[in-house]
């Protein structure tokens, strides 16, 4: 079995499954788990991230959105070369990976036709079926009904200790801060299991900009700074975005010391195992009476503006 899989959550799925010495390529963004680092990248970004912020991003996705013009190139050689028999992609966002049109368009240049696996979640029933249709496809059902159960089995642990809870904090979660995007997709239901109350982000839907003026108003107790595909040093240094905003130290969150970095790569924007590491990272940061442990600051940083 030959895997191309160009996104890094389903790298991630795929490795969980112990599919890890069957992938022969990746996209750039695949750097989880560390086996996954040493695959042939097929994928890559024209945009470089690592040189400029936020509102630079935002404004260069713009232009070549508008222009019509794809935000990732496929290695076409290195495509070609790796012969895959199964292609691991997805149709949920232009943004985040390579367009699906583009990946159909590709494999029929391959000369024998491979079966490609689109996934499209919306929330965390999604993920856990697209664990077992990949399992399905890889020849791997019994090892993904396994993952699914013990993902579930943490799901619910997380429900059952947060039902206890005497309060539903106000939560909203920061995909972006220039311009600002609130958290969508599976994000509201994670919130919600974790005993928090989402007061901007609707469980199901695409993440959507929002105003400042919106965002204040919504007095949120808990903020959740995940930016799409950072990890949490990043996350931290992006955060100085938010200092200047008009009533930013009024936010009953700041002045309470209740907002929190956490790696949106990691956890939270990839479509993967690794969110239910996510929704127990939230559960501490929402209710850390009912915690059994401090949280580690690895996981999540305490910002002070």
């Amino acid at each position: 079995m030959r895997i191309c899989s160009l996104i890094p959550g389903a790298t991630e799925i795929a490795c969980a499954l112990g599919l890890a010495d069957e992938i022969v390529g990746v996209s750039h963004e695949c750097d989880f788990p560390a086996a996954a680092r040493s695959k042939p990248v097929m994928v890559k970004s024209r945009i470089d991230p690592t040189e400029i912020g936020s509102g630079e991003i935002d404004r260069q996705v713009g232009d070549l959105l508008r222009s019509k013009q794809s935000l990732y190139a496929l290695d076409e050689k290195r495509f070609k070369d790796s012969e895959p028999d199964i292609i691991l992609t997805q149709g949920l966002c232009d943004v985040c990976a390579l367009d699906y049109n583009d990946v159909v368009q590709a494999a029929r240049s391959l000369s024998t036709t491979p079966r490609i696996v689109s996934l499209d979640p919306h929330c965390l029933a999604d993920i856990l079926n697209d664990v077992l249709r990949i399992g399905e496809v890889t020849h791997r059902s019994l090892e993904a009904e396994s993952l699914v159960q013990q993902l579930k089995l943490r799901i619910e642990a997380v429900r059952d200790r947060t039902a206890r809870a005497s309060s539903r904090p106000r939560v909203a979660c920061l995909e972006w801060f220039d311009p600002l995007y609130i958290a969508g997709h599976w994000v509201p239901e994670m919130v919600q299991i974790a005993g928090g109350n989402d007061i901007l982000g609707t469980a199901g839907e695409p993440s959507a900009k929002i105003e400042w003026d919106a965002l204040s108003a919504s007095l949120p107790e808990v903020l959740i700074l995940m930016p799409c595909g950072f990890h949490l040093d990043r996350a931290v240094r992006e955060s100085s975005l938010l200092k200047n905003r008009p009533g930013w130290q009024t936010l009953s969150a700041v002045r309470d010391g209740r907002v929190f970095a956490v790696s949106g790569a990691d956890y939270f924007s990839r479509p993967g195992p690794r969110l239910i590491d996510g929704l127990e990272i939230l559960s501490q940061l929402v209710h850390p009476e009912l915690s059994p442990a401090p949280l580690s600051s690895d996981l999540a940083k305490r910002v002070t503006l």
